[in-house]
């Protein structure tokens, strides 16, 4: 189908700064309550995301904040305040903990559950907790508010009748971009190309071309056509027809030129640089243990494994089994 591209009612984006604000040492860990690592790394994740800490940091949503009872961005504003703020060695997350069931309501306390999911519900709580109370806002509108501004992109998906040529293009907004790491996959940089080559449209996704009226074999081609401030990848660890946790190791670089995998190729380079990387370890994805290497505001890499927070170099960062990572602008 095809999608208009989002409105840009838009949360000031001259109001976005990607530099920390203010430099200092790293913050607290945080404490494991059994089973809640899977919590604490993507906590520990957004609170080294440059852009949203210095919106948090400013009271700017607490602020006006008009909800009744939960409200996401109020309980992360206070809780990345907390570990940056503490000279506590580790903080317990209470709050999160406490309201786990409004993040996401899959969510069981005391059992393991997946880090991945559980940043999506929680970049979802923090978009409607913005949007509360704001009736004035176009909730379709892809743009409104500062989650968007900072982890939203937009997707192209090219479609090509190999008949007639005609093509079709249609825009999907995101948050995260998930990678199949089965096929061809040393590196990150194959796992990107192989995303951007067109592929042929299997029968069963029968194409009936609006030009030449019938159907016909087709192509697909998905490029990146608007790049976020913050752009968060997943590679997919668990296979999807067994369950088993697939152990490669992918390459990836600390530096990312995303200028190849656009809509638009030519231009200047597209640099974003790795700031938070989550990894997982066990033999199968519904157990084990997550940690989390992120790069404070002064620079230096450090390793977060719930309560210890230890420094270390950006070739141990570089050398992990990598599971989600973060690549700021």
């Amino acid at each position: 189908e095809r999608m208009a591209l989002p409105q840009r009612i838009v949360f000031p984006p001259e109001k976005i700064c990607m530099d920390w604000r203010q430099k200092r040492r790293p913050g607290a860990g945080l404490y494991n309550l059994g089973s809640t690592c899977y919590l604490n790394v993507i906590l520990q994740c957004l609170t080294y995301t440059p852009p949203l800490a210095n919106y948090l940091l400013s009271y700017e949503h607490s602020q006006s904040c008009q909800q009744q009872g939960f409200c996401m961005m109020c309980i992360m504003e206070a809780h990345v305040r907390k570990v940056l703020c503490s000279s506590a060695g580790a903080i317990l997350p209470g709050a999160v903990l406490r309201d786990l069931k409004f993040i996401g309501e899959e969510f069981e306390y005391g059992r393991q559950e997946n880090a991945y999911e559980f940043l999506r519900c929680t970049l979802n709580a923090m978009h409607r907790a913005c949007l509360s109370g704001r009736c004035d806002l176009d909730v379709s509108s892809q743009e409104t508010t500062i989650v968007h501004q900072i982890f939203g992109g937009l997707m192209k998906s090219r479609v090509t009748c190999l008949s007639c040529q005609a093509v079709v293009d249609s825009y999907k907004a995101f948050l995260d971009v998930s990678l199949d790491i089965r096929v061809r996959a040393s590196s990150l940089i194959t796992v990107l190309e192989d995303c951007v080559t067109p592929k042929q449209l299997d029968q069963k996704e029968c194409f009936r071309c609006s030009k030449c009226k019938k159907k016909a074999a087709a192509s697909k081609k998905v490029t990146v056509h608007r790049v976020p401030r913050v752009l968060t990848l997943c590679l997919e660890r668990a296979d999807q027809w067994t369950g088993t946790k697939i152990s490669k190791f992918v390459e990836y670089p600390e530096y990312l030129n995303l200028r190849p995998y656009m809509s638009d190729t030519a231009g200047e380079p597209l640099l974003c640089s790795l700031y938070a990387i989550v990894v997982h370890s066990g033999d199968t994805c519904l157990e084990g243990h997550f940690l989390c290497y992120t790069k404070a505001s002064n620079g230096l890499w450090y390793k977060m494994d719930d309560e210890s927070v230890d420094n270390c170099d950006i070739g141990t960062v570089l050398g992990q089994q990598a599971y989600l990572l973060f690549y700021a602008r």
